[in-house]
């Protein structure tokens, strides 16, 4: 149920999470903390305790992009604990069935959209084939991939990406601790 009773007061779950979320959006727009109190009537230390007590982590925005990988699940799971803002995985069936879905035309613009997506982030740990990871290393921006070679090219059978070794890399790369283009052991 939405309604909480605490003592002789009742309180709505939805409106506070409705609020928070307002709160927070006006700060992932840029407002500071002071100028969302004011807005939202509620004190700057209450808005600074709010980030906090959502926060996953500090640093880079990084994305995982990778394909054709077997443990997709588990990759979008610890991608989601670990805070990374966009996990884009797929198995070998699931890549072909989204390449065949679109007609030529259709299948370039969403890559060029993706492309221009994935290059708002600091960091992108691609995990593909030797050959892949290469072009899209180029389409991409060298300068922020963070290449995880899966095999040799042409890979047709999924791959079971190391969860640790996976988890590693994005701690690393969000502290700072890996520069780009440096491959993780």
């Amino acid at each position: 149920m939405d309604l909480i009773r605490i003592g002789d007061k009742v309180v709505s779950l939805s409106r506070i999470t409705d609020m928070a979320e307002q709160i927070l959006l006006a700060r992932s727009q840029g407002l500071s903390q002071q100028d969302v109190a004011r807005k939202f009537h509620v004190d700057r230390s209450f808005v600074s305790r709010l980030e906090t007590v959502g926060e996953l982590r500090k640093g880079r925005s990084i994305a995982v992009i990778g394909f054709p990988v077997q443990n997709t699940e588990e990759i979008r799971k610890t991608c989601q604990d670990l805070g990374v803002e966009l996990c884009w995985v797929m198995t070998n069936q699931e890549r072909w069935e989204y390449a065949q879905s679109k007609n030529g035309i259709e299948l370039i613009n969403e890559i060029m959209d993706l492309a221009s997506r994935f290059r708002q982030f600091d960091a992108i740990i691609l995990l593909a084939s030797n050959a892949r990871v290469r072009l899209m290393a180029a389409l991409l921006d060298s300068r922020a991939v963070i290449p995880v070679v899966l095999g040799e090219t042409p890979l047709s059978a999924d791959v079971v990406v190391d969860i640790d070794s996976l988890r590693k890399t994005i701690l690393a790369v969000s502290e700072g601790g890996l520069s780009l283009n440096d491959s993780p052991k």
